[in-house]
């Protein structure tokens, strides 16, 4: 009930979702209290227009994206642990495992152990049955590890794991039986700063190794480099409003977490 409430809630919180109750108040109200239905539509519009502009929205993300930059080269460690939500399971019209906007946690594990920084991947991910159904995420992430020319026997599967705070749990049973003292944990930028406190919580000496950034030095020197771009960037961007609502989550995610005792 929590992982389905963990995933519900949130919606009505995210600009997008409390919009939408608001507008709902406001025609209830319309006819009846007319300042109220004025305020409401107000609020909407104004949350819209300042959640979906570029400006808010980059500087909104990079506050987390940008915690865990490695300032020198990632170190070695004794396996890198990568976490799921990073592909799409292979149905049809899909060729195969696609995939998804995270995917590259899973090229950038690739990277890491053709290039030694650690002998084994840990891949951590189940798959919510009502979330789509199919293989877990982990296994998933596998196939795509193998077809890229990564050996099998350097790969761990763990197939269990709903959340972040899960993958720490279960990924912290692998490493105690094997006797792994540090690893690297692969994650979306935006998803690190909770999942290190998450893994650090129990007890896990873990090196962040940040991949999929959303925002990059680039984007925040073109927000106002020109006058046209600085009023373009004003104007309201589906792509810009799911970048907020992402951060967004985020921080509420670490709400939550620490409420549980989780961080």
């Amino acid at each position: 009930m929590f992982l389905y409430l963990s995933k519900l809630l949130p919606l009505l919180f995210y600009p997008l979702g409390l919009a939408c109750i608001s507008l709902l108040v406001a025609l209830f109200m319309v006819g009846r209290r007319p300042p109220i239905a004025a305020f409401c539509i107000t609020f909407s519009l104004l949350l819209l227009l300042v959640s979906s502009n570029g400006w808010v929205s980059k500087f909104f993300a990079r506050s987390l994206e940008w915690q865990n930059i490695p300032t020198t080269e990632l170190p070695t460690a004794e396996a890198m642990v990568v976490l799921g939500g990073a592909t799409k399971s292979a149905f049809p019209p899909r060729p195969g495992v696609d995939l998804s906007e995270q995917g590259d946690r899973i090229i950038y594990a690739a990277q890491l152990y053709r290039q030694q920084k650690a002998p084994l991947i840990i891949l951590s991910g189940g798959r919510i049955d009502w979330r789509g159904s199919g293989a877990a995420e982990s296994r998933d992430m596998a196939k795509i590890l193998t077809s890229l020319g990564i050996p099998t026997q350097a790969i761990i599967e763990e197939t269990d794991s709903l959340n972040t705070y899960q993958n720490a749990v279960n990924v912290r049973k692998i490493i105690e039986r094997r006797g792994i003292k540090k690893v690297l944990l692969i994650t979306s930028a935006m998803h690190m700063p909770r999942s290190l406190l998450i893994f650090k919580k129990q007890g896990i000496d873990v090196i962040p190794a940040p991949t999929d950034f959303l925002v990059s030095e680039g984007e925040i020197q073109e927000l106002g480099n020109t006058p046209k771009a600085a009023i373009l960037n004003l104007i309201p961007n589906t792509n810009n409003l799911h970048q907020f609502t992402i951060t967004l989550k985020e921080y509420l995610g670490m709400l939550i977490y620490r409420l549980r005792g989780w961080i």
